[in-house]
């Protein structure tokens, strides 16, 4: 049904932010605050107690790009941020799918992405079928950060002992050596080192997921002279307007609205907002 006016939209409208990132928690909080606009954060529901972010939330899927433009039209939806993982590419696409059958502004709002520096010692995949060929000559103790979701790739690497970290206990098949903590992030320098010490970790396999918030274990490695196996984000949909910071969000949000209020502002210019 129809969203119920004052409900659904704030003043400026209806932000529908697809969620499960440190970004998409901080624009949450930072529109809270403005109380401008009507907040709802769509989350996939692959952790059993996600930590909920403030104004409206939404738990799983939409059925498609075709779900999501009809649910952003049943409640007002008037600005469409995806502000999922880097490796979500399903939800990316089905974004600007959505976006382009509805017409309601899509930002991406996509952390910058690593690059290796002085010291580190990196080797590049371009999925994880391929970091689990890479693997076994890289080292025999792994510290596996790319996913619990992912652990059936790694299943057949019966020679490498695995050490994987995740806030929920990963189920199907997974490699026979493996060792499971169970832990929410973020985690600092000083954990990242003694952990990478404590199980005497010799390479460390990753995604490519940017940001700060789980850098420290780069660092960790690099003290500790490990080698890291990075994979390469997926390919992202053409023509998407992005943004490498909350800030930056926000900008284009007020970009967004002055446009719908008046001619001479269109999607170049909201780019240029975006990425400035």
């Amino acid at each position: 049904m129809p969203a119920e006016p004052g409900r659904e939209r704030g003043p400026l409208g209806h932000v529908l932010i697809l969620g499960g990132t440190t970004e998409a928690r901080r624009l949450a909080e930072a529109l809270a605050r403005q109380d401008a606009y009507r907040v709802t954060t769509s989350l996939a529901g692959r952790v059993a107690a996600p930590v909920l972010p403030p104004g409206g939330t939404r738990i799983g899927g939409f059925g498609g790009a075709a779900g999501l433009a009809a649910w952003t039209a049943a409640h007002g939806v008037t600005h469409l941020i995806d502000a999922t993982h880097p490796f979500a590419e399903r939800m990316s696409f089905n974004a600007a799918g959505a976006a382009a059958l509805s017409g309601v502004p899509l930002l991406a709002l996509r952390r910058p992405g690593w690059t290796p520096g002085p010291g580190d010692d990196w080797t590049f995949a371009d999925s994880l079928a391929g970091a689990a060929a890479l693997l076994p000559r890289l080292g025999g103790r792994a510290f596996l950060t790319t996913g619990r979701t992912g652990l059936h790739v790694f299943a057949e690497l019966t020679g490498t002992w695995f050490l994987v970290r995740s806030v929920d206990p990963p189920a199907g098949p997974v490699p026979p050596r493996l060792e499971v903590l169970l832990a929410r992030g973020p985690f600092g320098l000083e954990e990242e080192r003694e952990l990478l010490a404590r199980h005497r970790i010799d390479v460390l396999v990753t995604k490519d997921s940017g940001g700060s918030a789980t850098a420290p274990k780069l660092t960790a490695a690099r003290e500790a002279g490990i080698p890291v196996l990075v994979v390469r984000r997926p390919a992202v949909p053409a023509g998407v307007v992005e943004a490498g910071s909350v800030e930056d969000a926000l900008r284009w949000l007020g970009t967004a609205v002055a446009g719908a209020a008046g001619p001479g502002a269109g999607s170049e210019h909201s780019a240029h907002t975006a990425k400035s």
